[in-house]
Formats: C-alpha cells, sequence, structure tokens
C-alpha cells in the first residue's frame, strides 16, 4: 500500500505545476504587452504585407526541412542574415516612429483603451464628410486639380512629413485655398486624419502600373500609388478635365459625382478590409457597363 501511495506521490509530483511568483506574473505580463503592440504596430504599417510574405517563406522552409531538401536548406541558411538586415533597412522610418511613438505613448491609456473601439467606429464626423465633399465639388467646377488623402488604418507618417504640418480642422474654404493656382500649398497632396487636416504639399509614390491610361498625369498616378502602399482612400481633382476620380487598393474609380463620393467615404466610417472588396465589387461592375 505504501508503495502505491509513494508511486501516487511521485506521478504527482512530476505533473504539478511550478511555484509562479510575482515575478513572474509581472514577466508574463510585459511579455504579452508587448508582443500585443508589437502586432498593432506591424498590422498599422506596411510590414504587414512583409510579415505575410515571411510566413509563407517559413513554411517552405518547414517543407524543405520535412523533406530533407539540403540545398534550399542551405540557402535560407546563407541569406537570413542578410535578410535580416535588409529588413532593418526598408523599414527604419517606421522603427524609428515607433520608437518615438513608444517613448511619447500614454501606458494607461495603452493598457486600457477607453474609447478607442469607439473612435474606431467612426473616422469621420459628418461635418468633416460634407466640408470635403463641398471642397471637391467646387474645384471641380472651376477645374482646380487636388490630390486628398484619407487615411485609414495604415499611418502615413513618412509621407506625412515630407510636407508642411497643419494639424487644422477640416473646412472646405481651407482646402479649396490650399490647392488654388499659384499659392505656397497647392503642389502636393494634403493628408487628412481623423477630422483634421494634418499636412498639405505631400510627396506620394508614383504608380508603376501600366494598366492606368496613358492619358492620367502624375497627380492620378500619385493618388494610385499611395493607394498601393497603404489603404488610403485617395480623392483627385482633374486639372485638365475637372473630374473627380478615387483611388483605394490600388484600383481608379473615375468620373465621380458628389454623391457616390459620399458614399465611398461613408463606407470606411466602419471596416477598412471590406470596402476594399466593394470598391472592387464597384469598380468591376461599372467597368463591365461602360464597355
Amino acid at each position: 500500500m505504501e508503495a502505491v501511495i509513494s508511486l501516487f506521490k511521485e506521478y504527482f509530483y512530476v505533473l504539478s505545476f511550478p511555484k509562479i511568483g510575482l515575478t513572474d506574473i509581472l514577466e508574463i505580463f510585459i511579455i504579452a504587452f508587448t508582443i500585443y503592440h508589437v502586432s498593432l504596430w506591424v498590422k498599422r504599417t506596411r510590414a504587414w504585407a512583409l510579415v505575410k510574405g515571411i510566413l509563407i517563406l517559413f513554411l517552405c522552409y518547414i517543407v524543405a526541412y520535412l523533406l530533407n531538401m539540403s540545398v534550399i536548406l542551405w540557402i535560407f541558411n546563407k541569406t537570413i542574415a542578410i535578410g535580416i538586415t535588409a529588413l532593418i533597412i526598408v523599414f527604419q522610418p517606421e522603427l524609428r516612429k515607433a520608437l518615438e511613438e513608444l517613448g511619447k505613448k500614454n501606458i494607461v491609456r495603452s493598457i486600457i483603451p477607453f474609447d478607442e473601439q469607439k473612435d474606431k467606429n467612426k473616422r469621420f464626423s459628418d461635418r468633416s464628410i460634407n466640408e470635403i465633399i463641398r471642397a471637391t465639388v467646387e474645384m471641380a467646377k472651376v477645374k482646380t486639380g487636388a490630390l486628398i488623402i484619407l487615411e485609414q488604418d495604415i499611418v502615413l507618417t513618412e509621407y506625412e512629413r515630407t510636407g508642411i504640418t497643419l494639424d487644422s480642422t477640416i473646412s472646405s474654404q481651407l482646402l479649396i485655398n490650399i490647392f488654388e493656382h499659384n499659392t505656397p500649398l497647392h503642389d502636393g497632396a494634403v493628408i487628412i486624419r481623423g477630422d483634421r487636416i494634418v499636412a498639405a504639399t505631400c510627396y506620394l509614390p508614383l504608380s508603376d502600373n501600366l494598366g492606368l491610361s496613358k492619358e492620367l498625369g502624375t497627380r492620378h498616378r500619385a493618388g494610385v500609388g499611395i493607394s498601393e502602399v497603404s489603404d488610403s482612400l485617395t480623392i483627385i481633382v482633374s486639372e485638365e478635365t475637372g473630374k473627380i476620380s478615387i483611388a483605394i487598393g490600388g484600383k481608379l474609380l473615375r468620373n465621380v459625382d458628389g454623391d457616390l463620393l459620399r458614399k465611398k467615404i461613408s463606407e470606411i466610417q466602419g471596416n477598412p478590409y471590406e470596402t476594399k472588396k466593394r470598391f472592387k465589387i464597384n469598380f468591376h461592375s461599372k467597368k463591365a457597363k461602360q464597355n
């Protein structure tokens, strides 16, 4: 009987959990906090697409390891150090910005996001939407070229820095005045974040999409270019024709009126990823009708 009891004691001793102290709990909390914020940062930058590519390469490595593909494993082992260095160089602006935000971050607000979900549910107020649409339509009437970027989840700080900081309330008069001919801020793009105009005369990456019409100028290519590297919605007013276009997800929808513009802006108030799907469906549907 004693032997059985001893066996049970040894068995349960092996299965017993180690003692968890206050230091262990604090360590778990710090690690979870770090992983959460790193994941959140990756999702809100261009690194999100890169992470998905890295996961695919990792799966390829696992397959090569299981099948003992020695040549592929050798290539992976020799290039991983170079790849990490290349990632640091490519994403240097994002990493620097992340460290800057870490220094400015309110830790309590990060741990307990009081109104974060409420803010995400509505990106722009009705007043801001009305002012943006009014300015766009007025500029289209007089053929004033304009490029307005409506930021979504991916923060456009990298491009905001290329312009002049404004941080002002959205108003149709201000937007019209910015893009007025021969004014200091008319050249470049305006970036709107929430209900604020954060910067003007910003420089954007040009799209190298060969499928775009040759009649489109630099303004339209810049609008499509920024939509290819971010989830932003871009409003473009042609200086030559006065027509309004919208770019999102690398797609360009031309000849947009005020009602359709309002509909597209309203769609990004909620889930931006669903917006991309709806935009693509509407884009192809309209294209089919035109053909």
